[in-house]
């Protein structure tokens, strides 16, 4: 938001939608869109147009038309926009969907596309980015314009799959908060935009899940920044209102009847979120959930999940017959197997898997909540067992 009573950060994705649409390449639209950005704060003050959007659009075109003269471009495509009409409801929701779409493209590492996203859509600079992923902002400037030129290579005249958007911004709400921009925040942001510009229950469904994950983020570490388990935490502390709004889209979503996995994924979070207490946690529905998120997206990320739903309503046993069946590589699968021994009363096995899943942890958080289960559990084993050791 600047002085000017503008949320610039909020049209620039738009007039950049716009131009793309149009036939324009990717990096030279994104340059035409910031030249006018800066026309935008130096005419405003004095003379503040009726319409901000299309202000912009007509002036990056002109940029963009400037700039392809004077490159003298062999296949320059003249945007005429002072011919064409101001875009509807309609070409505005493909605007956003196509520049997302184009974000996320297939060619595009996991890691490029999350960049490009948050810089071309989200409208954040690369230092912000560079911070939140916690590399110099010269890696990541390198990470974003070779991403933008393998996208300008590829033609882009309608939205892609939507699929490929939604585990992109999953992906970014993922990440957290790493640096003085909250992912989580600014992936529900995009998620709202894309579910107010498309009509797909699964981007609802998405939405929903980011929110009813969102709500607890206040009860999940200690002031001290240690890691609090779901079944440890401080109920009292999570948002009720965004409980209660995920809820909402999730329902809405599921009335569609077109089911899809991240509306599963919400189901299993809202059937957590809606228990008082880690006891009154209905494990029967949400097992039954993992077996229709199992259905749609079958392998061992979710069959692993589903494990300790299985643990939690048949036993411990049963469930690590299913974990015994499920590579040994698989991230997470150490620790889960170390709950379930430890539920089993085997607190030796528990203890090795522990710190073995400590080992192999991909963040500190986690390594460290594992190496204290690991401790704790040691120091209980010996107080119960003496004459074994």
């Amino acid at each position: 938001m600047t002085d000017l009573g503008v949320d610039l950060r909020e049209l620039s994705p738009q007039v950049l939608g716009v131009l793309v649409r149009r036939g324009a390449d990717f990096a030279a639209a994104e340059d035409a869109v910031q030249e006018a950005l800066i026309e935008a704060l130096r005419h405003w003050p004095e003379r503040p147009p009726d319409n901000p959007r299309a202000w912009l659009i007509k002036v990056a075109g002109r940029k963009l038309v400037d700039a392809q003269r004077s490159a003298r471009a062999r296949e320059r495509r003249e945007l005429r926009v002072h011919q064409e009409p101001e875009p509807g409801p309609t070409e505005q929701a493909d605007d956003t969907l196509l520049l997302l779409s184009r974000c996320c493209h297939p060619a595009l590492t996991p890691a490029s596309a999350i960049a490009l996203t948050l810089r071309a859509v989200g409208g954040l600079t690369t230092a912000q980015i560079a911070e939140a992923f916690l590399v110099p902002e010269a890696t990541m400037a390198q990470r974003i314009t070779r991403a933008k030129r393998t996208v300008s290579g590829e033609r882009f005249d309608r939205p892609g799959e939507v699929g490929a958007v939604l585990r992109v911004l999953y992906l970014v709400f993922n990440e957290g908060f790493t640096g003085t921009v909250d992912l989580a925040e600014e992936a529900i942001r995009l998620t709202r935009q894309l579910a107010a510009a498309t009509d797909d229950p699964e981007v609802d469904g998405l939405l929903a899940l980011m929110l009813l994950h969102h709500a607890r983020r206040r009860a999940r570490r200690t002031s001290a920044g240690t890691l609090v388990p779901l079944a440890e935490q401080d109920r009292s502390r999570w948002d009720t209102a965004m409980i209660a709004e995920g809820v909402r889209v999730l329902q809405a979503a599921l009335a569609r009847d077109a089911l899809g996995e991240y509306q599963a994924q919400a189901a299993i979070a809202a059937l957590h979120d809606d228990a008082a207490s880690a006891e009154e946690t209905d494990w029967p529905q949400i097992l039954e959930w993992y077996d229709e998120l199992l259905r749609l997206v079958p392998g061992p990320v979710v069959a692993l999940n589903r494990a300790v739903a299985v643990g939690e309503v048949d036993g411990p046993l049963v469930a690590l017959r299913q974990v015994e069946g499920l590579p040994e590589d698989l991230p997470r699968r150490d620790a889960v197997a170390a709950w379930l021994h430890e539920r089993a009363g085997d607190h030796e096995e528990a203890i090795r898997l522990y710190r073995r899943a400590a080992e192999r942890a991909t963040n500190v958080a986690e390594r460290d909540h594992l190496t204290r289960k690991a401790a704790l559990l040691y120091r209980a084993w010996q107080v119960d067992t003496p004459e074994t050791r």
